[in-house]
């Protein structure tokens, strides 16, 4: 049998009557009938085929069929882009009346969801300390719908045990449990091994990997994803074929860039962690990461992400960035080109000092993405940047 590498390159849809050798893109918003039968017979669902690209297409196919096979999900859906693929995954799902657990430290634009949107349909979420066992089990209500999680998270690269919470869940079997996979990558961590429900991503990081589309997609159980298929049906958050065509070629070399990207930020993180003008380096394969073991355990490598405190506070970091030279600065990540970015005053600006802290985000935390230069060039930028603005 082959292996997923294998498996993930070999994925294409069925070839036309040309012969391609490369999948071609499919530039179009309907498929035709053969017959008024035919028609009727599909939109009934008695026949499966394409209908309108809001709802399936040939290049947003294989995109998800090759994360299915690399996260061995069920079944899956693309969406327009990350964040559009995180509410389906609770929208589709919730109901007024219901509550969500989640772990403290996620995404800005998540949090926004949970104390801004869904609080008007009559959804409430508990945050919980993602370490402690013993805050899970306390926020566990009767009307509890959802766990959700990012490990590691963003930008504090805090880890769940994705085994205990997977056994956890067992005593909640109506409970459905989620994360956001996006740091990890199925390449370095497989959730739906540890029982989880629902893996969500956003492909417009490391999926795409040079940082040119948006999109979004959440692969898990047949049976949720059918209710998330209803849910795009009638609200649109559709990804074009073009940029499905373009994430699902990226996939095929995922692998050994992640393998570039983990390397470079270990030999970064390691550069960094006795440096003078840095408070804190946090990298999940630093053995001075406090969860070091249990990255080992759930991760195949570190990740593409390491997160620094420099000496000096919010000003110091802004001049910090200011005198990088190669690396950019910007709010994406995953990209082949080193990026950093200021989450105090970028990703969580919408937040207040006490939920940044909550989340680890010190005013002197910088976010770096690590790309795919040479180490040497990498290692370099940063230390002239601190050199001058010391």
């Amino acid at each position: 049998m082959k292996k997923d590498q294998s498996k993930i390159i070999r994925e294409q849809v069925d070839r036309s009557a040309l012969r391609e050798h490369s999948t071609p893109l499919y530039l179009t918003s309907s498929f035709i009938f053969d017959s008024a039968e035919q028609g009727r017979a599909v939109f009934a669902g008695e026949e499966d085929a394409m209908i309108y690209s809001r709802y399936a297409n040939p290049n947003t196919s294989e995109f998800i069929n090759k994360v299915c096979i690399m996260e061995g999900a069920e079944s899956g859906l693309s969406f327009a882009s990350g964040m559009a693929a995180v509410f389906a995954s609770f929208a589709a799902i919730i109901e007024s009346g219901d509550h969500i657990v989640s772990s403290r430290a996620i995404f800005g634009s998540t949090h926004q969801l949970f104390t801004e949107l869904f609080p008007r349909w009559g959804v409430t979420t508990t945050y919980v300390d993602a370490a402690n066992p013993e805050e899970w089990e306390k926020a566990i209500q009767p009307n509890t719908k959802i766990i959700f999680l990012e490990s590691p998270s963003n930008p504090g690269l805090e880890l769940v045990d994705l085994e205990w919470l997977g056994k956890f869940k067992e005593k909640y079997p109506n409970i459905i449990l989620s994360i956001d996979n996006c740091f990890a990558t199925p390449y370095l961590q497989k959730p739906i091994q540890y029982g989880f429900d629902l893996v969500i991503h956003s492909a417009t990081k490391y999926m795409d990997g040079q940082g040119r589309v948006l999109g979004g997609i959440v692969v898990g159980k047949q049976e949720l994803i059918d209710k998330l298929m209803f849910f795009i049906r009638h609200t649109g958050p559709a990804l074009s074929p073009f940029n499905a065509w373009i994430i699902s070629k990226s996939l095929d070399t995922l692998g050994i860039r992640m393998d570039r990207h983990c390397s470079n930020a270990l030999a970064l993180a390691q550069a960094l962690e006795n440096h003078p003008e840095i408070e804190d380096v946090k990298y999940p394969f630093l053995p001075s990461h406090p969860q070091y073991e249990l990255a080992k355990k759930q991760m195949k490598a570190g990740g593409g992400i390491v997160t620094l405190v420099v000496k000096g506070g919010f000003e110091r970091a802004k001049a910090f960035v200011d005198q990088l030279e190669m690396i950019l600065y910007t709010s994406n990540l995953g990209d082949s080109r080193s990026i950093a970015t200021h989450p105090a005053s970028t990703t969580h600006s919408k937040l207040s000092e006490d939920e940044r802290l909550n989340l680890g985000i010190q005013p002197g935390s910088i976010r770096l993405s690590v790309g795919l230069e040479d180490q040497e060039d990498i290692i370099n930028d940063i230390l002239q940047a601190l050199e001058k603005t010391k």
